[in-house]
């Protein structure tokens, strides 16, 4: 993957390059200091919550709540499947038991990396390995901003975000929808939604696994993005699920429908139990690990299952309610700790891992820094490879907040500094500098300093570094006010990325025509 991460630095541009912003000022670099889209590496070891014992007796539990509990399995081709393949199905009944040895012999034919393809091969990215992808907010109902309020999502919203997404290259991929835009019809909503991607950005596609038709929908429109044939699409995978179970024990049958459609063209299954302890888990952190890793390696052994080498990740979400209301929290001491396990888990069974950046915050303060940093700490100290919702996500994911994200990107871009690793050249080391200055000088007058004082360390986009007179000077704002007015200058700056002619119209004859045909069956 050198030659791809080689690409992204070298072909990859600043979006903002060469547009004017109200009034007529030239967006500089100077505006969102950014570095070029390339992905972030794991360069320290991931930290081992729990003994090598401790992490077996995880994995034991787990087995025997596969063996000797199973799982509701709610499609009747998933456990006609299941069945030949050697699994305990009762006629009539949906519980599934699988044996130990076929769920370790169908994990293990999943890939441990693969190469997850954009429409601009620049933005490929590499899923697994030590290297790391960050996704914005998703899936959020309502959408909120400073000057218009909380709101439910709608499509305006949800096309800002999107060109958020790609205005800003510490987010590598959309994994989801930034808002869910209400005001689209649902049968027809994810046509629109992924031609909007396809347009608006020109990173790695997301569909979501809400009954077959999304699914088929959604990968032709991929297949046409990436102009490929439909042999090349099963070899290239190019667009990303999340297949969500529902805890405790039971893929419903839209999942297993995505799981099926996704597994055989080849796409990105990311296999997510919604592991609340106290909830939809045990209260301990050990229990509820236990039961995601079930349900996990259940859905994962499945697709194996449909099609072996398809492409997987093992998702974890656990993370605690608030014992006196049942609300969700986020950035807990509980929920970092079961992020590292659920990396442990992960590499024993060389598969990519999947964690979030996510919060419970209702507004952009901090509690909402502190949250999302821890959550955002757990997640790649835990080894994550990809980290959804890392820029935008609010109220426990209820609301996709436009200051948020901003703030969210100056913490992602502060993190990628941090993994990037130290220069110890003889350059770097300075002792030509030292000798210079000796003893009782300073050194911003040095040679040294004047060639690299520009980019020498981190420059914030929303942190303010100047003294408080000159602070209170200004006003005295704080990072709210500044995030609201960037989001505001990023969407000013951003520039929309070519698209074929041709590919552009096969994808609006391919929407008109399923929306002549009734789109997706809903019941409404």
């Amino acid at each position: 993957m050198a030659d791809i991460d080689t690409a992204m630095v070298s072909e990859a541009q600043p979006a903002r390059r060469g547009r004017r912003r109200r009034g007529g000022e030239k967006a500089t670099p100077d505006l969102f200091p950014q570095k070029p889209f390339r992905q972030p590496r794991h360069i320290f070891k991931p930290v081992e919550a729990i003994s090598a014992d401790e992490l077996e007796s995880i994995h034991d539990a787990s087995m025997r709540v596969l063996e000797e509990i199973g799982i509701d399995f709610l499609h009747e081709e998933a456990k006609a499947m299941l069945k030949a393949a050697g699994a305990d199905v009762t006629p009539g009944q949906d519980r599934v038991r699988m044996d130990r040895a076929l769920v370790e012999e169908l994990i293990a034919k999943a890939p441990a990396e693969f190469t997850l393809h954009a429409r601009n091969k620049s933005h490929n990215l590499q899923i697994g390995g030590d290297a790391i992808v960050f996704s914005c907010v998703a899936s959020a109902p309502n959408v909120v901003d400073r000057d218009g309020g909380r709101r439910p999502g709608n499509q305006e919203d949800f096309r800002k975000l999107l060109k958020l997404a790609q205005f800003f290259n510490i987010i590598h991929t959309p994994i989801g929808y930034p808002v869910e835009p209400v005001d689209i019809h649902a049968s027809v909503r994810h046509l629109d939604c992924i031609a909007d991607a396809v347009r608006l950005t020109d990173k790695a596609l997301h569909l979501y696994s809400l009954g077959k038709e999304r699914n088929q929908d959604g990968i032709e429109l991929a297949r046409i993005a990436l102009g490929l044939t439909p042999s090349e699409l099963v070899d290239t995978p190019c667009i990303v699920t999340v297949i969500n179970t529902s805890s405790p024990l039971r893929l419903d049958t839209p999942m297993l429908q995505g799981l099926i459609e996704m597994a055989r063209a080849g796409q990105v299954s990311i296999v997510t139990p919604f592991t609340l302890a106290g909830a939809m888990a045990p209260v301990t952190v050990a229990g509820a690990l236990t039961l995601q890793n079930a349900e996990a390696l259940a859905g994962i052994a499945f697709a194996q299952l449909v099609r072996p080498g398809a492409p997987v990740v093992y998702g974890g979400f656990t993370s605690n309610v608030d014992m006196k209301s049942g609300a969700p929290a986020f950035g807990t001491p509980e929920y970092m700790k079961a992020a590292l396990v659920s990396g442990q888990l992960a590499r024993r069974y060389q598969l990519p891992f999947r964690s979030s950046g996510v919060c419970a915050a209702n507004t952009v303060d901090y509690q909402a820094a502190l949250e999302s940093t821890l959550s955002e700490w757990g997640a790649i100290n835990g080894g994550a490879n990809i980290i959804k919702h890392a820029a935008g996500w609010l109220e426990g994911g209820l609301s996709a907040g436009f200051e948020k994200f901003i703030t969210d990107i100056d913490l992602l871009q502060k993190i990628a500094e941090y993994l990037t690793p130290l220069d110890v050249s003889e350059e770097s080391l300075a002792l030509d500098a030292i000798r210079d200055v000796g003893p009782a000088g300073h050194f911003f007058g040095t040679e040294h300093t004047q060639a690299r004082y520009k980019d020498a360390f981190y420059p914030p986009i929303v942190s303010d570094w100047r003294n408080y007179e000159t602070w209170q000077e200004a006003g005295s704002p704080i990072a709210y006010d500044k995030a609201n007015r960037l989001y505001k200058e990023a969407l000013a700056a951003y520039e929309q990325p070519p698209l074929d002619p041709a590919v552009d119209e096969e994808i609006t004859a391919f929407v008109e025509k399923r929306k002549a045909e009734g789109g997706a069956p809903t019941d409404f």
